[in-house]
């Protein structure tokens, strides 16, 4: 049963919901004459633009907000032991990494379709979360080409930000989770796949959309997704809880106006498969 479920998120995951809106009238009405310019920005600040007004129109809820405080609940007790058993793990004289990346997969599955259960039991689609398929070959090829330049930006954005290490070297945070043998990095294959789909699908696709639609404001409901995936990282630290919310940010733009969680999907799974060539 898991392993249909796994098959069936693989195959269904790449995604954009459509959410279309009208451009504003504003900008069509020749009333306004050269005044147009000063009252858009006036409805900018009032939140009464095309683009807040489609955020009302357009993101409604997508499921119960009990079950999102629940989603909730169950990613900060994920983080909250998670780091827990990353310090212990950090001074254990042998790293059953196996186990750990087994658990793991199993987690961001379990989480995802609890998420999924919601979205269904509240009437939505779960194209909601997962997505359409790619229907084109351009639609895949423009995905791709974001997902790259999305890839560029989480790389760089820490680079500049964040400490220095030697080129090459780990994040002496994670440092011990890196597969180190070849039966480790086969399944580290699975880790990278399972937490770029289920990671972006319940962070970009559920979250950012539930808040968004509670919040009434896109760059709020990018900002509280962004900040929550970044605490499910507290395990590397303060420092890079603030790097991984920023990258986390970067992401949800994207997915906001793009209208897709794909392009982040793949550049996620890319950044993950690094770990495959870093110098331990």
């Amino acid at each position: 049963m898991l392993v249909r479920f796994w098959l069936l998120c693989v195959f269904y995951c790449f995604i954009p919901q459509e959410l279309h809106c009208d451009q504003p009238r504003i900008l069509m009405d020749a009333r306004y004459g050269q005044s147009h310019v000063r009252q858009l920005i006036l409805r900018t600040f009032m939140k009464k633009t095309w683009i807040f007004q489609s955020q009302r129109e357009t993101y409604r809820a997508i499921a119960n907000p009990l079950h999102t405080a629940l989603v909730i609940f169950i990613e900060c007790a994920n983080a909250y032991f998670g780091k827990i058993h990353a310090d212990a793990m950090r001074h254990a004289q042998t790293v059953n990494r196996l186990g750990l990346y087994g658990r793991t997969i199993l987690i961001e599955w379990l989480i995802l379709a609890i998420v999924l259960v919601g979205v269904v039991i509240h009437g939505s689609a779960v194209a909601a979360v997962l997505g359409e398929r790619w229907r084109s070959r351009q639609k895949f090829l423009q995905d791709l080409a974001i997902a790259i330049v999305l890839l560029m930006l989480s790389i760089a954005v820490p680079s500049l930000l964040g400490p220095h290490t030697s080129h090459g070297s780990a994040n002496p945070a994670v440092q011990y989770l890196l597969p180190q043998s070849t039966p480790e990095r086969l399944l580290w294959l699975f880790v990278a796949i399972s937490a770029g789909i289920c990671e972006e699908a319940v962070y970009r696709g559920y979250l950012q959309h539930q808040f968004i639609a509670f919040t009434g404001s896109a760059p709020v409901g990018i900002a509280l997704s962004a900040i929550a995936f970044g605490a499910s990282h507290a395990y590397q630290g303060v420092r890079f809880v603030i790097l991984i919310s920023l990258s986390g940010a970067i992401m949800g733009i994207a997915a906001f106006f793009r209208k897709s969680v794909r392009p982040g999907m793949i550049a996620h799974i890319s950044q993950d498969l690094f770990a495959l060539f870093i110098r331990h």
